[in-house]
Parts: C-alpha cells; sequence; structure tokens
C-alpha cells in the first residue's frame, strides 16, 4: 500500500546521493515514510510492548532529522544469514542496524496492537509493533516486496 512505501536516502548528514545510485552493503542510510516524510528512527527508549527499543517516525515532515535516523544496510548476517554481494540487491534480505545504538530493525507477528494492549480507538489496531533489537535473527531481516526502483 502507498501507506507502506519509504524512500531509502542518504544518511543523515551526508552529501545527497544521485537518484538510481545502487546502495552498498555496509553503507548508512536513512528510510523517509513518503506519506508523512518522517525518517524510521530509534533511540534508547522501550518499546511499548516488546520491551526492546522503539522506532517511530521522526522529523517535521520534511525529512531532516537526526543520527538516529541512519541505519546501516547490513547484506550478511553473520551467520544468520549469507550473502557475498557487494549491494543491496531487491531480491535478497538485509538487516538494517541503527548508527546510534547499534540495533537492528525488528518486528514480530506476536507483536501486535489489539484492543487489549491499544485502546477501543487504538489508530494502529492490528498492526505490527517495529521496534530495535540487540540480536540479529529472522526477527531482523527485511526484503523489498513493492515500490518503485530507479537504476542508472
Amino acid at each position: 500500500t502507498p501507506n507502506g512505501l519509504w524512500q531509502v536516502r542518504e544518511a543523515h548528514g551526508e552529501a545527497v546521493c544521485e537518484v538510481g545510485t545502487p546502495v552498498k552493503c555496509g553503507q548508512m542510510i536513512r528510510m523517509t515514510h513518503v506519506t508523512t516524510m518522517n525518517n524510521l528512527h530509534t533511540h534508547g527508549i522501550k518499546s511499548p510492548l516488546s520491551n526492546q527499543h522503539e522506532v517511530t517516525g521522526f522529523g517535521g515532515g520534511n525529512g531532516d532529522g537526526d543520527r538516529g535516523d541512519n541505519w546501516k544496510v547490513v547484506c550478511d548476517g553473520g551467520g544468520y544469514f549469507s550473502s557475498s554481494a557487494e549491494y543491496w540487491e531487491r531480491s535478497s534480505p538485509i538487516m538494517l542496524q541503527s548508527e546510534t545504538t547499534g540495533r537492528y530493525l525488528g518486528s514480530s507477528s506476536s507483536v501486535q496492537f489489539t484492543q487489549q494492549n491499544c485502546g477501543r480507538n487504538c489508530p494502529i489496531m492490528n498492526h505490527l509493533e517495529v521496534f530495535a533489537r540487540n540480536s540479529n535473527d529472522q526477527y531482523t531481516q527485511w526484503k523489498v516486496e513493492m515500490g518503485v526502483h530507479l537504476y542508472k
């Protein structure tokens, strides 16, 4: 859905990257939500359901932010899965590791917002909690499923 689209951008504090430039494994990036223009962000605050680190949309709706928005593209899972790729490949799983906390972006179907844990008028009812965790495991694998992909 359009509400689930994120733009891959240069990391906070880095020079603007040219559209269509391949993303290297190990490169720092920033993910900006296309609809709200807020950045995927983490910090040391405990997440409400899983007690990991909270992940939020951060910024004033203009794509600006801070280093808490920077994520390293990890193409080799350090034993969990293995890849010798030089670049982030659309068909391959990756992990995103926070520059500021060292934690990995994760989610699990067992951590869902419901009426019981979020209230009757919960604005994110039935959504999964996204969190940052110490482990790089099955909960921290991400794969691109849809989007607009531009190549040079």
